[in-house]
């Protein structure tokens, strides 16, 4: 075990699988679990969980000068060895970078037994990649999405259920998983669940209700132990989730803290002074999204946006800010329309709403970059853009600020 401080008040231990990045492993850290194992295929996304590891060691053994010194050496296109070498190895073991199938998950399990070391695990976490369940990625796909691979893939954290006997686990996935195939992967997986010996209660939850500037719905399955050791029935239950109301907004609680951007202006790794101090950004301390320790971020970039869509930046920005409508791409000048679809996907520009939540985040921004254009209240055609910083952590090797 690697959080000194924290193992002292708590007992409790976890291993997430389809890791991601650590969304959820962030959540558990903070609320006093013991990360024992993630699994994930991503290499970019193992390095984050390793970069995170590290943070969380320091952290506890009051050594954050040394990520400190790390985040304002490091340059673009390293990865985290620099970092990662100065933390025992077995912080960083913990991150198993492999794909979970019936060709990996013998090897998975010695790999995580030796991890362990006869510890017993109290909770699972996570999420198989959610693709082929998403309505976007049935419509990408089309029939193929019947016979995605993915599909399959909770069959094997049911796997590590029956394994590893946790008291609880925590599985999340898109609202798709309710109807993909008509319900059967659904169905099957509450059948394997219980047949394991659990009992499972699902419920969409909305970030924007519990805090986050999103209006991101969610499929958060929670499930238990039917009967303890004893043989008695466990009182466990789905935990009491009640809506919050607050009046944070994505404008003056989010990003009011960071310099202005322009068009293609930022560096990857260079270190950026906030602009308000702390006590002024009461959502970002609540939230522990920036804290008290660092005074700067990285990775505040403005990504390169060319002319005609600059101009239709604008003129979104200005139809949301003035009007609260959204652009449609087809009523847009003639001369500033360069995709030839012109039937759907009308909405492709959009902004985010400064004075509430961000609309959802998908996986696949990249391609659908101009669905996040976010608005400055006196908008240039210099001062539209997409801003690549987001928010959701302290500084690490994405040190950006998510809104989900």
């Amino acid at each position: 075990m690697y959080f000194g401080k924290l193992d002292m008040l708590h007992t409790l231990n976890f291993i997430d699988l389809f890791a991601g990045a650590g969304g959820l492993s962030e959540g558990f850290i903070r609320a006093g679990y013991t990360p024992l194992a993630h699994i994930e295929m991503d290499r970019y996304a193992c390095d984050t969980l390793k970069t995170r590891a590290a943070f969380h060691y320091l952290n506890s053994q009051d050594k954050l000068s040394v990520y400190e010194k790390y985040l304002y050496e490091k340059q673009e296109k390293e990865d985290g060895s620099k970092l990662w070498n100065q933390v025992p190895k077995s912080v960083t073991d913990t991150v198993i970078q492999s794909e979970i199938g019936e060709k990996t998950i013998s090897e998975l399990f010695k790999s995580i037994d030796n991890l362990i070391g006869g510890k017993k695990i109290d909770i699972i976490v996570g999420g198989p990649p959610c693709q082929a369940y998403s309505v976007a990625g049935r419509a990408r796909m089309g029939k193929a999405v019947e016979n995605d691979p993915r599909n399959e893939l909770y069959k094997y954290y049911v796997k590590f259920l029956e394994r590893y006997q946790p008291k609880m686990f925590v599985f999340e996935n898109v609202l798709g998983i309710r109807t993909a195939k008509n319900g059967e992967p659904l169905k099957d997986l509450t059948g394997l669940v219980e047949k394991a010996g659990y009992k499972m209660e699902l419920k969409v939850q909305i970030a924007s209700e519990h805090g986050v500037l999103q209006r991101r719905q969610r499929v958060i399955i929670v499930g238990w132990k039917i009967k303890d050791k004893n043989g008695n029935h466990t009182t466990y239950h789905y935990p009491d989730l009640n809506p919050e109301k607050y009046n944070y907004k994505v404008l003056k609680d989010l990003f009011i803290d960071l310099p202005e951007r322009k068009n293609n202006e930022g560096h990857l790794c260079k270190p950026i002074k906030y602009t308000k101090p702390l006590s002024e950004m009461t959502y970002l301390k609540k939230a522990n999204i920036r804290n008290s320790v660092f005074d700067f971020t990285t990775q505040h970039i403005a990504r390169y946006n060319n002319e005609n869509d600059r101009e239709i930046y604008k003129m979104a920005v200005d139809m949301w800010l003035n009007e609260k409508k959204r652009i449609n791409y087809s009523k847009i000048p003639a001369r500033l329309q360069h995709h030839k679809n012109k039937e759907t996907f009308l909405n492709r520009f959009q902004v985010v709403d400064p004075y509430g939540c961000s609309h959802t985040v998908v996986a696949h921004i990249a391609m659908d970059g101009h669905y996040y254009i976010y608005p400055t209240l006196n908008p240039t055609h210099r001062k539209c853009t997409l801003n690549n910083h987001s928010r959701s952590r302290p500084p690490a090797i994405v040190s950006q600020r998510l809104l989900f």
